[in-house]
């Protein structure tokens, strides 16, 4: 009995260093519980209307793959997402002039600039319909709000 008490306790000791060290934040891909991986260009009808897809996600969790394209401004919570690599921002005025190949995408935290060309997948909560973001002016027709992103592997 004394030799089982001990191991119980090795092994409770040996969980809580891993928990300490942080080792439990690496998950396997295929042991995550993800969101629906979609493309910029899924999001749209050839009309430009929203496509049954993203009225099906809209408010819900997803991970779109794109580029980050340079920010508008510096140390910002805020960031573009294209469909391909651009070295210059693709701000627009109005939303009838909104893209389809962009999505808005709004984090929590101050963003750190991916460069532009490096494809990512950002997974946040899709919202669809007109967006004026009151601190910069940006119109959206897209967004994806409390984002995260990675490098795409």
């Amino acid at each position: 009995m004394h030799n089982i008490e001990r191991m119980a306790i090795t092994r409770r000791a040996f969980v809580s260093c891993l928990l300490a060290s942080g080792c439990f934040l690496v998950i396997p891909d295929s042991l995550q519980a993800s969101s629906p991986i979609i493309q910029i260009r899924d999001l749209y009808n050839r009309d430009l209307s929203f496509s049954d897809l993203a009225l099906s996600l809209e408010n819900k969790m997803v991970e779109v793959t794109g580029f980050m394209a340079p920010p508008l401004k510096a140390e910002s919570s805020f960031y573009v997402l294209t469909q391909r690599p651009m070295a210059v921002c693709p701000f627009c005025e109005t939303d009838a002039d909104w893209p389809d190949d962009i999505i808005a995408v709004y984090s929590k935290r101050i963003v750190k600039v991916a460069p532009f060309n490096i494809k990512l997948v950002t997974r946040g909560k899709l919202k669809l319909g007109s967006f004026t973001d009151p601190e910069t002016g940006f119109v959206s027709q897209v967004r994806l709000g409390n984002a995260v992103y990675r490098r795409k592997r």
